[in-house]
């Protein structure tokens, strides 16, 4: 299973970021579990500065930007 995890304060693109993960993940057809991280200091424990960010199994896969859904189909996938 996938642990997709998108970091974020819940702005605009953190949204859009989380609802793009969770079709793109959909359409791959995988079992995953999604995780909104709003607290900042867990965005430090990843290295990340710039939100929104997308975490695939603990590897930092995309910051400051929401993806097209092709583009995120291959970052989910690896």
């Amino acid at each position: 299973m996938k642990k997709l995890q998108i970091l974020g304060s819940g702005c605009a693109k953190c949204n859009a970021l989380a609802d793009i993960t969770k079709k793109a993940a959909d359409e791959l057809g995988a079992p995953y579990e999604l995780e909104k991280v709003t607290d900042f200091r867990r965005f430090a424990e990843f290295g990340v500065m710039v939100t929104p960010a997308l975490v695939v199994d603990g590897v930092v896969k995309s910051t400051g930007k929401v993806p097209p859904l092709e583009e995120a189909k291959k970052l989910i996938r690896g």
